[in-house]
């Protein structure tokens, strides 16, 4: 009787005749990890596939229906009723079955046609053994996928025993990554990232919160949280990311659609499904206490083609741009400087800051991109009203992983750390709504609730916010 693996395991790819070809296939790729389902099946059916050239094969689970992450993203973005049920294509299911092989290997094995389908219909019919090979049908990235249908891979991608993925991050850097953490559930992580770590690897890039939350929050998963939106590099404050790749694709989807609905000129006072609030300290004051921005952003490049800036566009015949808009409210001034909140209806890099200093003319605090010219006269305010306490002075000498600092960076000081922080988000409980949408074929979200988050100030904001209290 053949058995059935079920459990996260490592892949070797071991060269064979059927799929030689993929030797010169790069990157290099010796051992991969591939998923594997709880399923049952009958002993007839177990009989069947045993009796066939069983050393052939590498047998997935069958299909079920799947949830469509977009059109349910859409669906609670528009507080609408959504259908559980979607169409998969074969590609999209084994990249589900196998969430750590590789896209372009699978993608190698539908082009080279080494992916087979037992269709669920074909599989009712009274054949014998010796028709098995022939219920195994060739099938295309793009076929639609019907329930009860199994996908073969070839045999050369082969289950081993689990072997846990190496983490080279020491017990002092895996407990600060986890202390980072605001909130979690079956559907999303949020934490609070912290200013100077970026979010995504890159050149020159040798740590980002991507790789270490797949080292450090996935342990009770199979698969690692993704990203679903961005922070600079040197933005702090609430990040979301997946638990699965279909929370995920939910979130993908409600900022997309929350952007599009912006971009379309939707800004009415409507309730929005996705709100974020940024913290910035900027120089200067706007000339409203609160207000809507609304230009178009576009790209230039500088320094003889050796780096790019956004900027305001104001003609977009002459240069491709993407329509930015953004709230903001005055929460209070002092000593030259206006704290704001600002509050992005569209998600355009480096949104914030572009608007603050070339709509507003109120650059961001430690801004050196955007703001260079208003850093050159730089004078810094003194730490008269703030008490000094030894036992924070010890604290914030203290060594952080990831070579951190935390605590320099105030407008006490010469060289100032950009001051955004992205304090407050509320986002629909997508958890819920998975589970909701799995129970009803037509569920109605107009009543689904959401939740709020809030992530506190990094410490030299903090000291910031302090010296300019009245």
């Amino acid at each position: 009787m053949m058995v059935y693996p079920t459990l996260l395991g490592r892949v070797l790819l071991q060269p064979s005749r059927s799929i030689s070809s993929l030797r010169a296939t790069k990157p290099s790729i010796s051992t991969v990890r591939v998923l594997q389902s709880h399923y049952n099946t009958s002993t007839k059916s177990q009989n069947h596939y045993e009796n066939d050239k069983r050393g052939k094969w590498f047998t997935l689970p069958p299909y079920t229906s799947t949830i469509n992450g977009s059109v349910l993203g859409k669906a609670l973005s528009a507080r609408i009723p959504a259908k559980s049920a979607s169409e998969t294509t074969a590609l999209k299911w084994v990249l589900r079955c196998c969430p750590e092989l590789p896209r372009n290997l699978v993608q190698k094995l539908f082009r080279l046609r080494q992916v087979r389908r037992e269709s669920s219909v074909m599989e009712s019919c009274n054949l014998g053994d010796q028709g098995q090979e022939h219920r195994l049908k060739r099938v295309a990235a793009k076929d639609s996928m019907d329930v009860g249908d199994r996908i073969f891979l070839p045999i050369s991608v082969k289950a081993l025993p689990a072997e846990k993925q190496d983490c080279h991050c020491s017990e002092e850097e895996i407990n600060f990554i986890r202390g980072l953490e605001l909130y979690k559930d079956a559907a999303i992580i949020v934490v609070n990232k912290p200013p100077g770590m970026p979010v995504q690897g890159g050149i020159g890039i040798k740590r980002s919160l991507d790789e270490l939350s797949a080292s450090c929050f996935s342990s009770d998963y199979s698969e690692p949280p993704r990203l679903v939106h961005r922070l600079d590099r040197d933005c702090s404050g609430i990040l979301v990311m997946g638990r699965t790749q279909t929370s995920a694709t939910v979130l993908h989807a409600i900022f997309r659609e929350k952007t599009l609905a912006a971009s379309n000129d939707d800004v009415g006072d409507k309730r929005r499904i996705l709100q974020r609030k940024y913290w910035a300290l900027v120089i200067g004051s706007p000339r409203r206490q609160k207000g809507l921005i609304s230009a178009s952003l576009g790209k230039v490049v500088v320094d003889n083609g050796k780096s790019d800036r956004i900027t305001v566009v104001e003609n977009s015949q002459n240069l491709p741009s993407q329509h930015a808009v953004t709230q903001y409210r005055v929460i209070e001034s002092s000593h030259g400087f206006t704290w704001l909140e600002l509050s992005p209806l569209t998600g355009r890099k480096h949104q914030l800051r572009v608007h603050c200093a070339e709509v507003l003319g109120t650059p961001i605090v430690g801004d050196y991109k955007y703001a260079w010219q208003a850093h050159r006269n730089w004078k810094q305010l003194p730490l008269s009203n703030i008490e000094d306490n030894s036992n924070e002075k010890s604290l914030s000498e203290k060594i952080l992983p990831f070579a951190l600092d935390l605590d320099s960076g105030s407008i006490s000081e010469k060289h100032p750390r950009l001051h955004l922080h992205c304090k407050q988000m509320v986002l629909p409980d997508v958890s819920k709504a998975l589970q909701d949408v799995q129970l009803s074929s037509d569920y109605d979200f107009s009543q689904l609730a959401s939740l709020k988050f809030d992530a506190p100030l990094p410490p030299y904001m903090k000291k910031s916010w302090d010296i300019l209290r009245p």
